[in-house]
């Protein structure tokens, strides 16, 4: 096989393999979307009810009861989430936004820090979560790359693709419903 015939394989496998765990597209029709703000979208208490799969045929089912607040630099959001096995967990997500528009984000479970920005009338967020390990163990880290859009009912339709290595191992479908008391 001549260097180039090598090249051109190794470039299709490394493009073949950075589009297995890309960045999710935009739901719906962007004509039935409006513009994500992250200090009106997130602030406030919602209840999203979702789904995790992963590539290995686990399915997970989960209510997540969220209450944000602004206070003018951070989005403060808990979230308090039930799983369909009886599991609970308790997140904590702090989102502040920066000179430059964009947000960086803090949660528990999260490696360094997330990164927000707007892509057109969607937010989207990337970042890395270290899981835990089984009876204690060392646990390991996948990266999420959520994408967010508002819907005109204000509905926020929430998708996220997991990756490891570069490959997608998983990906989560979530629907976050404003509260009306």
């Amino acid at each position: 096989m001549t260097a180039f015939r090598i090249l051109a394989a190794m470039a299709l496998a490394i493009l073949t393999i950075s589009a297995c765990a890309g960045r999710p597209a935009v739901p719906l029709d962007e004509a039935a979307i409006e513009p994500f703000v992250v200090e009106r979208d997130l602030a406030g208490r919602t209840i999203g009810e979702g789904s995790f799969s992963a590539i290995n045929g686990t399915n997970r089912s989960f209510t997540a009861w969220l209450d944000g607040s602004w206070d003018g630099e951070t989005l403060t959001l808990l979230e308090d989430f039930e799983y369909d096995d009886g599991e609970t967990d308790k997140k904590t997500w702090r989102l502040t936004k920066l000179e430059n528009g964009e947000y960086s984000g803090t949660r528990e479970d999260v490696v360094d820090t997330a990164r927000g920005y707007m892509d057109g009338e969607a937010f989207r967020l990337e970042y890395t979560v270290l899981l835990p390990g089984e009876d204690g163990g060392k646990g390991m880290t996948v990266k999420f790359r959520d994408v967010l859009v508002r819907q005109a009912d204000g509905v926020i339709i929430n998708k996220a693709t997991v990756g490891k290595w570069g490959f997608r191992v998983g990906k989560v479908d979530l629907t976050i419903t404003p509260v009306t008391e």
